[in-house]
């Protein structure tokens, strides 16, 4: 089946233009446009439905500005500082399978190619010692603009079909990796996520062990987003007792909020806790 793939003029209605059932909360537009009659919706050689109402000049739109929770001075000296960023990127296949999670970001916004150039652009602009990524499914592109940069890289990819995993680079003039695991949930009956455990040791002094891990996402599965995180820190902590006690860090996507059980196990250590919180809360 052939595709017309060039982008459609866009005009004035003729006619006053009957309006569309709305999707999933999505605010009508102040202004009402539409393709011309010959019109067909285009698509990528990969099947992805483009909203038309983006093709040609996208309407000028106000860019959110982020709100940033500054954290107290570090008390340590700038030789032993070592920063860390974190950050789940998006999946180019989640984005091309769940569109109707999207509706209101502009096509242009979505493409792989914008968003990766915005997203090594961050990375860039922070400059840590250690990025620890999420959902990667286009690794090729981000490690070789990486490795310019100075740092090496360690995947771990998500078991079954998925086609995204888990990132860590690190700047190799300042950190030297001593040992490297990983888990693969699935092997647990725990779902198909993966976490990565990595022992740095940070300009020939400082030693820590650091966790990277993607939670499950699911609402409805609070017992296996604590399967997983239980037993990162279980892993985690076998190989800081390992190193003689050496400190954690643990950066990723947990897919909870601070009033979440998932957080409350998390800084608090304990199950009953979790478990209290999760007996305590209205269903």
């Amino acid at each position: 089946m052939a595709y017309n793939t060039s982008r459609a003029r866009l005009s004035p209605p003729a006619r006053p233009a009957v309006p569309r059932p709305r999707k999933r909360g999505r605010s009508p537009s102040a202004a009402v446009w539409c393709a011309s009659s010959d019109y067909v919706a285009p698509f990528e050689p990969r099947g992805r439905w483009q909203n038309p109402t983006w093709q040609g000049r996208a309407p000028q739109t106000r860019v959110p500005s982020r709100q940033w929770i500054v954290a107290d001075e570090a008390s340590t000296s700038d030789g032993d500082a070592c920063t860390v960023m974190s950050y789940n990127i998006l999946a180019d296949t989640h984005a091309g399978n769940h569109p109707e999670l999207y509706l209101d970001v502009p096509w242009d916004a979505m493409r792989w190619d914008s968003r990766r150039r915005l997203i090594l652009r961050e990375i860039r602009q922070w400059d840590s010692d250690l990025v620890c990524l999420q959902e990667v499914d286009k690794l090729r592109g981000i490690a070789e603009d990486m490795q310019k940069r100075g740092y090496k890289c360690s995947f771990k990819g998500r078991t079954w079909d998925a086609e995204d995993g888990c990132a860590t680079f690190w700047k190799s003039g300042r950190l030297r990796l001593l040992e490297e695991d990983s888990i693969e949930f699935s092997e647990f009956n725990l779902w198909n996520n993966v976490a990565q455990i990595l022992v740095f040791e940070l300009s020939g002094s400082q030693k820590f062990v650091l966790g990277n891990i993607h939670v499950l996402f699911s609402p409805k599965r609070g017992d296996i987003k604590l399967g997983q995180i239980r037993m990162l820190l279980e892993k985690a902590n076998a190989l800081a007792e390992k190193w003689d006690g050496i400190p954690i860090v643990l950066a990723g996507d947990f897919n909870c909020t601070p009033d979440s059980a998932l957080y409350k196990f998390l800084s608090t250590m304990k199950v009953k806790e979790c478990i209290r919180y999760f007996l305590d809360t209205p269903k």
